[in-house]
């Protein structure tokens, strides 16, 4: 999703088994089990349509899922409804849907004006009763993990292309991750209550995915108060959203 998508490069992730795994942990961290059916659901930004098959042809849950995006790359086509738009605003009613994903969206969308924009959208389609899960990319983490360069979400916004194009990593840097106060400021202004959840996302991964690598094996280990303590330079902010 992108506010300027002529100006901004495709990042959909199309390696269809780890979307069903996001998918899978998306349904754990939301405790989608306890949601009343049947949910109508919307994917902003499907890339793929992993994530949106995965729940429209859950054996359990009950969903009537729609996914839109400002280009059509799926590769899975004949499960939900689709819809092409051309920038931030949702071509739907107020209060539509029982939950709204939008999974690694906002620092595609432009500049904080548009990524305000696109959470007032969310809330606003969202229902009274309804959910939201929300994941980002901290500005604040190692790698960043577009370009898969270290430090390039650090620099100031005018040294960012600079040092791709340095690096010959691409010719311009498309993206705009927030850091975590800002996003939880974002989130406030908008009218969320919100839970992190990027503490309990990493214990589901390990859960799904096991513990691989010394990195991995190490987080496992640590208390959730420690992980916690970490959240502002988590390498994902990951979040619970509900309308106040």
């Amino acid at each position: 999703m992108t506010q300027q998508s002529s100006m901004r490069q495709p990042h959909a992730v199309l390696d269809l088994p780890s979307r069903r795994l996001k998918g899978l942990k998306i349904e754990r961290l939301l405790d989608l089990a306890d949601l009343q059916q049947p949910i109508k659901l919307l994917e902003i930004g499907t890339g793929s349509g992993g994530i949106a098959h995965y729940f429209a042809t859950h054996e359990t849950l009950n969903c009537i899922v729609t996914a839109v995006d400002v280009l059509d790359q799926r590769l899975l086509r004949d499960t939900f409804d689709f819809q092409l738009v051309s920038d931030t605003m949702l071509p739907f009613p107020n209060e539509h849907f029982d939950l709204v994903i939008s999974n690694h969206v906002i620092e595609h969308v432009g500049d904080e004006a548009a990524q305000r924009h696109h959470l007032s959208e969310v809330r606003r389609v969202m229902r009274h009763t309804g959910i939201g899960y929300l994941a980002a990319p901290n500005r604040w983490m190692l790698v960043e993990p577009h370009y898969r360069l270290a430090f390039l979400s650090w620099l100031p916004k005018s040294w960012r292309t600079p040092y791709l194009r340095a690096m010959r990593r691409g010719n311009e840097y498309d993206c705009n991750p927030p850091s975590l106060r800002q996003l939880e400021c974002m989130l406030t202004d908008s009218g969320f209550a919100y839970e992190y959840l990027s503490t309990h996302a990493l214990r589901e991964t390990l859960n799904i995915e096991g513990s691989k690598g010394l990195i991995a094996k190490a987080s496992a280990a640590l208390p959730n108060a420690w992980l916690d303590r970490l959240a502002a330079i988590n390498p994902t902010l990951i979040y619970k959203l509900n309308r106040t």
